[in-house]
């Protein structure tokens, strides 16, 4: 099938990047970069992969040869997405704590509506299990497609293309600054994960200087992590929030000096 071409639309979607979190079989990282470029993505990011370059991915991506070329492997999630404003996770799973999911007409919008300011990030895990609560802990909405039930899963090449296809699709029903003026996020830069991840452990560090947490716990800091990250922080609300976190550290400070 002839693709349609579209250059003011692919450098629309240019700020959005994709990344693939510990794939297993790199034959489905050639085949997702072949979906890629079919509908003008061109950022695609691999963290852990268990086999990367290969000649299977090669034999898949078929017109994506060049995007594994350009294809950036990261031994962590947190540096693969730490230059990315909103980051949205790919899950087929429900989870003990709410948070927004969207179909991935839904999600269209709203990520491209993000990236016009900085860029955005999609999510996708490992074919056997998909992305894990910690994972999941970086993202601020998810998507899941509305499969049948009795056939949930989906290769991650189909993945990647159903979701590709969706922000394609809505990238041409609009132009630039038609998108920028109704904004669904707003026009004020996102923090970057890199930022929250800053901020959130930086909360930690004073819970602990505080007396509020004696011991870890995992479950109740990934509840914390939620409060804050329920939607996308804006980078004065984060610089703010540290500010805040300053202070304290100097009071705890202080009165552990006069004592």
């Amino acid at each position: 099938m002839d693709m349609e071409t579209n250059t003011p639309v692919n450098s629309i979607l240019g700020s959005i990047c994709i990344v693939l979190v510990e794939t297993t079989h790199p034959g489905n990282i050639g085949a997702a970069a072949r979906a890629l470029v079919n509908m003008g993505l061109s950022d695609l990011r691999l963290v852990r992969p268990q086999a990367f370059p290969s000649p299977d991915a090669t034999a898949r991506a078929a017109s994506g040869k060049a995007l594994l070329s350009t294809a950036r492997v990261f031994s962590s999630l947190d540096d693969a997405i730490a230059d990315c404003g909103l980051i949205v996770g790919s899950t087929a799973r429900a989870r003990s704590v709410s948070w927004p999911v969207m179909s991935p007409s839904e999600m269209a919008p709203v990520v491209l509506d993000s990236s016009h300011h900085q860029r955005a990030a999609i999510l996708f895990g490992r074919e056997s299990c998909g992305l894990t609560n910690k994972q999941l802990d970086r993202c601020q909405l998810f998507v899941t497609a509305p499969v049948d039930a009795d056939h949930a899963s989906l290769n991650l090449a189909s993945a990647v293309l159903l979701l590709a296809y969706e922000l394609r699709k809505v990238a041409l029903l609009r132009d630039d600054a038609a998108a920028s003026d109704r904004s669904i996020i707003g026009k004020d830069l996102l923090a970057t994960s890199g930022m929250v991840e800053g901020f959130v452990a930086h909360f930690q560090r004073v819970l602990h200087a505080a007396g509020f947490v004696e011991r870890p716990s995992d479950k109740l800091f990934r509840k914390i992590r939620r409060i804050f990250t329920r939607r996308a922080l804006e980078m004065d609300e984060i610089n703010i929030l540290r500010g805040v976190l300053s202070a304290i550290e100097k009071r705890i400070d202080g009165a552990s000096n006069n004592r």
